[in-house]
């Protein structure tokens, strides 16, 4: 079979310095070897697409990485996905016992059951930092939400059950053998009740001080009274306080939706620290640039906005930063759109003042106004969902709603909040690039006459974009205050490579060209390699897939191929750890097969997965139960 090649020219490192290529040393010695090669260029296989039922219920690579020497040598290494553990595996270890690594506890760190006595573990494993402390290598990972009960049940169709579940996080410590393979050495589940419990835990990343920093989103909480979904915000209070707390003490919504640390110590202690400073939102999550004060915010769902923190000091946004929402002025249509970008303050404030006032257990009602329909002196706004809510601000109260209704303050004050699925975020420091993932363009994105804001018009595409921001420093906000900040995006638009192709349903009922990148969520820049990799969370695809899009050539490449059902999450690139390359990648919900999938396609895979991997004691299919927190391993580390 022929081979498709990404070249990734590699001879403009920073500085004027050649890449290069580690030698091997065991992870745990503090110590690197001192054979290292100058690097001319890396270029990537392409995974083929799935052909037999067994490979579309697979995740696999067939990838190779061929790496080309200043000296002219060359050597081509094999690539393969290498599974750390599963969420049902026995791993994680709370009060000395054991449990499956996807359970999820209450704030006792007692394990949830479902109605049926079966333990609740979560299918859908997502973030991942691979950290190294003192030579010693380290995981946290996410758990997302729960998809399914032990009896195959979806958990929010449940009667008398609840529509979401209090999550968790694992810190693991690894080993690493002379050959850069990881193997799990223990792991325990992450404690939140000293922040009042998690609530969604999305994606993640390393932050520039070698510290976690994930995502938790708001969904549900974020409904005013009245307004047609309140009901879900309702029932999301309901689980946490019945499930998490025990009835002990009542949830608050302002307790939910911020950039969520975990600082991991040497031998596996960790603290967490949940960033009230850094705004409450539907937060995909929140990638820093490397100067370590600027973030800008992934915000999910529709009537979304974008979103950045500017931190008074280098890796300490406890200190306190200011907050801005991105305004979108359009200046085409055409392939994704093009605007020019401006940013409107919101407000600044530390940790401790508004940790302050969120302990004062206020709500919404002491923020705003509110109204279903026009009344004179408030503004109408959409934020969170399509009905139009009318606001007016309590004097006062302009710092707490900037933190506590983030994305609502920022539609109040003008700012766009049209984006649907904002999703992934990855910074080029070496282009001063930033690329963002917008799953899906559709609804609100779509020209609306007589909306309350119609910034964004574009044409739906299902199949979303990437878009790529220009940033630069020496900006101003919208009212003429300089934003102290070298990162500051003011220009985007989409490359012809990261726009989603949709089709007619094919064979398999792909409805997106299963050779182009289809719904992308997960986004991660290697500096090193000149690569953005990209993991999708598609409807559209049969098989999720991860790929390599080289931002010189523009060439894209498939890297992995995700079980059937499944989305790729957990996706994060580590240059070198002692000599090796890895690309961090986890699959959740597998078995969740996409609305047009082939009737025939379907009946086969769920009787090759009962043949494969059984079914549990109520006839469940293990395979749709199951998933996997793994990487791809056999990448020779890079600089």
């Amino acid at each position: 079979m022929s081979r498709r090649w990404v070249n990734v020219e590699l001879g403009l490192a920073l500085g004027g310095l050649g890449l290069m290529i580690s030698g091997c040393s065991v992870l745990g010695q503090g110590q690197r070897s001192n054979a290292v090669k100058a690097i001319k260029s890396v270029e990537f296989t392409a995974t083929p697409r799935p052909k037999t039922d067994e490979e579309y219920l697979s995740t696999y690579s067939k990838s190779a990485v061929r790496v080309t020497y200043r000296d002219g040598t060359a050597a081509e290494y094999p690539l393969s996905y290498d599974v750390l553990f599963k969420n049902t595996d026995l791993t994680t270890e709370v009060g000395g016992k054991k449990y499956a690594a996807g359970q999820l506890f209450d704030a006792a760190m007692k394990p949830i059951m479902d109605p049926n006595g079966d333990p609740v573990i979560a299918e859908t494993a997502d973030a991942n930092s691979l950290l190294s402390l003192g030579g010693q290598p380290y995981l946290v990972n996410h758990w997302e939400y729960d998809w399914l009960l032990a009896n195959g049940q979806e958990a929010y169709k449940v009667e008398n059950w609840y529509s979401r579940m209090p999550m968790t996080m694992n810190v693991s410590r690894l080993a690493q053998a002379p050959n850069g393979q990881l193997s799990l050495r223990g792991q325990t589940s992450v404690d939140f009740s000293p922040v009042g419990g998690g609530w969604i835990f999305c994606a993640g990343g390393p932050t520039p001080w070698n510290t976690h920093l994930g995502g938790e989103e708001d969904y549900d909480l974020y409904y005013v009274p009245g307004e047609k979904a309140h009901t879900t915000t309702q029932a999301g209070l309901k689980a946490m306080n019945e499930v998490y707390f025990r009835g002990s003490k009542a949830a608050n919504p302002y307790d939910y939706g911020y950039p969520v640390e975990v600082i991991v110590k040497p031998g596996g202690g960790h603290e967490v620290v949940k960033h009230y400073e850094m705004g409450r939102g539907t937060w995909e999550l929140a990638r820093f640039a490397a100067d370590g004060r600027t973030a800008v915010y992934g915000d999910d769902g529709a009537y979304s906005g974008l979103f950045m923190f500017v931190g008074d000091e280098k890796n300490n946004p406890r200190a306190g930063g200011t907050l801005y929402a991105a305004k979108w002025q359009q200046v085409s249509d055409q392939a994704g759109g093009a605007a020019n970008i401006s940013w409107i303050r919101l407000g600044h404030g530390t940790h401790a003042e508004i940790q302050a006032l969120k302990d004062k257990g206020l709500t919404i009602g002491d923020l705003f106004e509110t109204s279903l329909e026009a009344k004179e002196g408030f503004k109408p706004t959409r934020a969170g969902s399509a009905q139009t809510i009318w606001l007016r601000l309590k004097p006062g109260m302009e710092q707490a709603a900037a933190f506590f209704e983030t994305r609502r303050y920022a539609a109040y004050l003008g700012a766009t909040t049209e984006f649907t699925k904002g999703e992934g975020v990855a910074f080029s420091d070496r282009d001063k690039k930033m690329y963002y993932a917008m799953s899906r363009i559709e609804t609100s994105m779509k020209a609306e006459e007589g909306a309350p804001a119609d910034d964004v018009r574009l044409p739906e595409n299902k199949a979303g974009a990437t878009y790529t921001f220009e940033l630069s420093g020496g900006q101003k906000d919208a009212a003429g205050q300089a934003i102290n900040s070298e990162y500051v995006a003011t220009r985007t638009y989409v490359e012809p490579g990261l726009l989603g192709r949709p089709i007619k349903a094919d064979a398999d009922g792909n409805t997106s060209d299963p050779d182009s990148v289809a719904n992308t969520d997960n986004l991660h820049f290697s500096e090193a390699m000149h690569t953005l990799f990209i993991g999708e969370d598609s409807g559209m695809h049969v098989n999720n897939f991860v790929w390599a899009y080289n931002v010189s050539t523009k060439k894209l490449t498939r890297l992995l191929s995700v079980a059937a059902g499944a989305e790729a999450t957990g996706l994060q690139v580590v240059d070198n750890l002692n000599g090796h390359a890895y690309v961090m990648s986890n699959n959740q919900h597998q078995g969740d097969w996409i609305s047009t999938q082939n009737k025939d396609l379907t009946a086969r895979l769920e009787a090759k997965a009962k043949a494969l991997w059984g079914v549990n004691k109520y006839g469940t299919l293990n395979y749709r139960l199951s998933n996997s927190v793994g990487y791809l391993g056999g990448l020779p580390g890079v600089e």
